[in-house]
């Protein structure tokens, strides 16, 4: 029965994923992957305190990162990161120097936990928003290595709450200290006798600040740039998202359009060419020297530098929003733009308090999002205001990093 739940859990996640490219890629990172594990975690400095930090993909990535820079930063430790999906994998195993391994994570099954468990020797692990992995939750509270849950939304509807959920509620009893995002996800966990729990806002605020923050450049995205306003359309994840998109392009000829695909499959870059009528270039066919004179549209087919893309943006639309997917929209705000997104918001509280501020705008149809980038393509004045507004709400946002930190580094003080 156990072994069948934990089927039932693993599947989920990887019907979630969506696509058979990615399944396909995932599986093949299976293969032979606690031997990899275990070779690769042999160079580690064991005279440094270990933290495994798992995320399931690259934007629970983003929320990690302000937090892996601040104990590297203060502490110096080891940084173990596990990801689910080859999104967040592929990206971060190409370079990140504040973290020292970077695996998949084996399947859930009690032989992968103790095996994983006794090559990474954690002294604490990180697990980021949803992740419930029971069976390593299990070993690690049975080995008393304290392990700590950031950036919960427990909500009224959750499977905690439901006739199947007693694996989700046994899992989140194993973590010594959960980070929620609002009052009322500790409320519900106190429901479930969860009383370890800290409203603590969301790390992903101050990973955008430290982003925005950062000297970057690209010059060839300059050079399509100019002196022209560009609208920046990132994480386009389906069909929808594309039409809708497509449609913008093809309604506003006078501007410029950098499209971020979601995947960068041939299938998904030949999508969107055909569905472009003006001229359409690939960042990776582009040269140092190439005419972007008569084009209207970059597509950035390679993954990992769309938080960084988006201060060459004027406005930001973000992908996702047709599905339960949502994509990051503080990345674009932290640099002051408007933002337009899917209508699939109802759990998604950032999504509404950007509505709120005027900083968001949720969108059904092309017509809706067309006559909201009307209403902003001429008007600095809207522009300033919507800057100042994104700027003061990224800034009261911040912060949550610190705390974060240290409860985690109260226990590696502890096992020196």
């Amino acid at each position: 029965m156990r072994i069948a739940r934990r089927a039932i859990l693993s599947f989920s996640k990887l019907k979630s994923e969506e696509s058979p490219a990615k399944f396909s890629r995932f599986a093949k990172g299976q293969q032979h992957l606690i031997e990899t594990i275990e070779n690769g975690v042999k160079n580690l400095d064991r005279s440094l305190p270990t933290v495994w930090i798992h995320a399931s993909s690259l934007g629970e990535f983003g929320i990690s990162r302000p937090i892996i820079k601040a104990l590297k930063e203060k502490y110096g430790c080891n940084i173990v990161m596990t990801f689910f999906s080859p999104t967040g994998y592929e990206a971060v195993s190409k370079n990140h120097p504040d973290i020292d391994c970077v695996f998949y994570l084996p399947f859930d099954t009690s032989k992968n936990a103790k095996r994983f468990l006794d090559a990474v020797q954690p002294d604490c692990a990180v697990f980021m928003v949803s992740e419930y992995w029971h069976t390593y939750l299990y070993q690690l509270k049975k080995r008393g290595i304290p392990t700590f849950l950031v950036s919960a939304v427990i909500r009224d509807d959750s499977a905690f709450f439901k006739w199947y959920g007693d694996l989700y509620r046994k899992s989140i009893s194993y973590f010594k200290q959960v980070f929620v995002l609002d009052k009322r996800s500790k409320e519900n966990l106190l429901k479930l006798n969860i009383t370890n729990a800290v409203v603590n806002g969301d790390p992903l605020f101050d990973n955008v600040r430290v982003v925005a923050s950062t000297p970057w450049k690209d010059e060839l995205v300059e050079r399509f740039k100019g002196d022209r306003k560009i609208f920046l359309a990132g994480s386009i994840h389906n069909d929808e998202d594309l039409e809708m998109i497509s449609h913008l392009v093809n309604t506003h000829k006078d501007i410029r359009f950098i499209i971020v695909p979601h995947e960068t499959r041939k299938e998904t870059l030949r999508n969107i060419e055909s569905a472009i009528e003006g001229n359409v270039k690939f960042y990776t066919e582009c040269e140092k020297d190439t005419d972007f004179t008569d084009t209207q549209v970059l597509v950035i087919d390679f993954v990992g530098a769309l938080a960084y893309l988006y201060r060459y943006a004027t406005w930001a639309y973000v992908g996702g929003g047709f599905t339960k997917l949502l994509h990051s929209i503080i990345e674009p705000a932290v640099y002051g733009m408007p933002v337009a997104f899917g209508p699939n918001i109802h759990r998604k509280a950032i999504a509404r308090e950007m509505i709120d501020l005027g900083i968001g705008k949720s969108v059904s149809t092309f017509p809706e999002l067309d006559a909201w980038f009307r209403s902003l393509k001429q008007s600095p004045e809207k522009l300033k205001e919507i800057s100042d507004l994104a700027a003061d709400y990224v800034i009261k946002n911040t912060g949550s990093t610190p705390r974060v930190v240290a409860k985690i580094g109260e226990v590696l003080c502890s096992k020196n």
